[in-house]
């Protein structure tokens, strides 16, 4: 489908037929040099409004209890291994606090949980000049002002709803996954091959991260050629769905699942709970 046909703000460009279009259209034609087209950039580029439009979880509820059970099955699963359990605390912290999200993805993918959406109404021009104050005009004074809530790391005021691109990064990144239909083993070896990531600042045990997250990634490739020996490209395609991983925000995660049943939350405050918990 066209771009013009998704979203308002395209549906000009159909309208070449007016007599005011042609007028203006005429004078930009001769006020530019002769044989010169767009500038670069300006004409080829597609509308970014489809990938910008804000939308919600269908039902929310329904959603956000299956990423909640997802995520304590996650955590388990962590707590259960036993070379993440001989680490400090504080690895430990460290490990799962960067990639508790792409841990939850691959979660929802293996519990082939499904995402339903609806795009969020938008406010009309006339809302937005009304609740707009002007510039330099400042609220008459009452009283201290409330306190924000915190939104995690780096949090500020009021997180915008989730984009419909980041939405289907997710979406596309499940299909992904049930498209190769990944066995239960692939995915703990997939869930290793994340959860021990040498490369974050701040861990003291390095080394030995690192060689756990060669081990998974040594079994995941024996167990596809054990398993799949007639798909000599299986197992680069599991690293590929790896890669879409990055793509995958975890502030963003956070106010999709969770922040409509909990609330503003500290994810990091709640995994080092639930870490901590015998789940």
């Amino acid at each position: 489908m066209a771009c013009a046909e998704r979203c308002r703000c395209c549906a000009g460009q159909q309208r070449h037929s007016s007599i005011l279009y042609n007028i203006l259209r005429a004078r930009r034609r001769a006020a530019s040099p002769a044989g010169q087209g767009p500038r670069r950039g300006q004409a080829s580029r597609g509308c970014p409004c489809g990938s910008r439009r804000r939308v919600a979880l269908r039902s929310p509820q329904v959603a956000c209890k299956a990423a909640s059970a997802v995520l304590v099955k996650t955590l388990r699963f962590v707590q259960n291994v036993p070379c993440f359990q001989e680490l400090p605390l504080e690895e430990q912290l460290l490990l799962v606090r960067s990639c508790w999200a792409p841990l939850l993805v691959l979660g929802l993918a293996q519990d082939r949980v499904d995402l339903e959406t609806v795009e969020s109404a938008e406010p009309s021009m006339l809302q937005r000049i009304l609740t707009t104050r002007r510039r330099g005009e400042q609220p008459p004074p009452r009283g201290p002002a409330p306190a924000r809530p915190h939104h995690g790391p780096g949090g500020g005021g009021e997180p915008p709803l989730p984009s419909a691109g980041e939405i289907q990064a997710i979406k596309g990144f499940l299909a992904k996954c049930w498209s190769l239909d990944i066995s239960t083993k692939e995915y703990a070896y997939l869930k290793g091959t994340v959860l021990f990531n040498p490369d974050l600042p701040g861990l003291q045990c390095t080394q030995y991260i690192e060689g756990l997250q060669r081990e998974a990634q040594q079994a995941l490739n024996e167990h596809v050629r054990l398993i799949h020996s007639g798909d000599e490209a299986r197992f680069a395609k599991l690293n590929v769905v790896l890669c879409l991983l990055r793509s995958i925000n975890a502030n963003m995660i956070a106010e999709l699942f969770f922040r409509p049943i909990i609330g503003a939350v500290n994810m990091d405050d709640m995994l080092l709970e639930m870490l901590c918990a015998k789940l």
